[in-house]
């Protein structure tokens, strides 16, 4: 895994963990890597793993079984599809918006563009 320096490296982690639960690569209940497995596989500390698990579970994306590990949450897709589709709304999307007025770029050309995109672009995790 790559890491941008933008954003704090645990929380690009929780983004690669939602990826994969909503990709359906870790299904409900599915026992997820432990911190220290997590931390050796994107080589950084098992603390910042443990700050990503802590975060999910505090989002109900994740649930402990104490003494046995972290769980992907029944719901956990819902949710991480509801928190990244308001970001994406909310944060990015304005920024996408703007970009676009000052090019001059009007949405049939976007439409064009992404029903292109979806057809030659498969679904895949990195």
């Amino acid at each position: 895994m790559d890491f941008k320096d933008n954003e704090a490296i645990y929380l690009q982690i929780a983004g690669y963990v939602s990826e994969l639960i909503l990709r359906g690569k870790w299904p409900p209940d599915f026992k997820i890597p432990s911190v220290r497995e997590l931390a050796a596989d994107l080589q950084v500390n098992p603390n910042t793993v443990m700050r990503t698990y802590e975060l999910l579970q505090s989002q109900e994306v994740l649930y402990n079984k104490r003494g046995i590990g972290f769980f992907v949450a029944p719901a956990a897709a819902e949710q991480v599809l509801a928190q990244r589709r308001a970001r994406f709304l909310t944060q990015e999307l304005p920024d996408v918006f703007a970009t676009m007025r000052l090019l001059g770029i009007g949405l049939p050309e976007v439409q064009r563009r992404y029903e292109e995109f979806n057809q030659t672009q498969p679904i895949s995790v990195s």
